[in-house]
């Protein structure tokens, strides 16, 4: 466990369907918290706000396949939708029937298919600075592409924050397997759920900043009209990063994210 998360988060190991050994370490007590980092970025993520959303909650956090400390397996191609099976696995592990889950760009496509698939085992639902599918909205900048695809993290860095706060690069901590990131960018591109996503059930915060380049804000619009009942929130300023550094965007995905199960939130708001 890299030291910054300090001795209380604890080291597991699950089994996905193809064998492959997944890490994922686990803090606190209560009620399950899984979080779902983004595209080829392992636990490291997750340092600021792991740690922010433990009060009375258990907080777990993992390396996709492939990334970190998790075996690759025996996939022949990476897909979104075997990240969320691969997520259930942890979960199953973690003796987690039930959680909230918070999905960050990659994620987020990622638990889009845990609401569509495994409905019943989530309470509720953070997608934050993601897309139902490429396709489905505006193109990335050219310049947010070249930097996500430089696999640097200063330079990935650029588009998730404002050029002064590169102390935050440590949360973009990009794994060194060049295949495995060859794998993680195509199964991202390749994500389309916008056909399923109306059956999902799970009360289900969309969550974006305005100024996201990596993933335009009409996506998020798209997205969250696509789940019935959704609630959508568009943080002026704020850019692909906008949960991770634990500001703003962090404390409404924790407000909603802590709230009871309803059966009608509201549709849709702005901050």
């Amino acid at each position: 466990m890299k030291p910054a998360y300090g001795p209380e988060w604890a080291r597991h190991d699950a089994t996905a369907a193809d064998g492959a050994r997944l890490a994922y370490w686990s803090a606190g007590d209560g009620d399950p918290l899984l979080l779902i980092a983004g595209q080829a970025v392992d636990h490291g993520s997750w340092q600021i706000v792991g740690p922010a959303l433990l009060p009375g909650r258990r907080v777990i956090i993992f390396d996709h396949r492939g990334i970190g400390e998790s075996e690759s397996g025996e996939a022949e191609r990476f897909t979104t939708r075997l990240f969320a099976d691969d997520a259930v696995r942890i979960l199953d592990a973690a003796g987690a029937d039930r959680a909230d889950v918070l999905g960050h760009s990659m994620g987020g496509r990622v638990a889009q298919w845990l609401a569509v698939d495994h409905g019943d085992r989530l309470r509720r639902l953070a997608l934050v600075s993601t897309s139902a599918g490429d396709a489905r909205g505006s193109r990335r900048s050219d310049a947010a592409d070249r930097a996500i695809r430089s696999s640097d993290p200063r330079q990935v860095a650029s588009v998730f924050w404002d050029a002064d706060r590169q102390d935050l690069v440590r949360l973009l901590a990009v794994g060194r397997d060049r295949t495995a990131l060859a794998r993680h960018h195509r199964a991202s591109r390749k994500h389309d759920a916008l056909a399923a996503l109306g059956g999902v059930t799970t009360p289900t915060l969309v969550l974006h900043g305005e100024h996201d380049e990596l993933t335009p804000v009409d996506h998020a619009r798209i997205l969250a009209a696509a789940i019935p009942r959704a609630r959508l929130t568009v943080v002026k300023d704020a850019r692909h990063g906008i949960v991770l550094d634990g500001g703003l965007g962090l404390q409404i995905a924790d407000r909603f994210l802590r709230r009871p199960p309803r059966t009608s939130d509201p549709a849709a708001s702005a901050t």
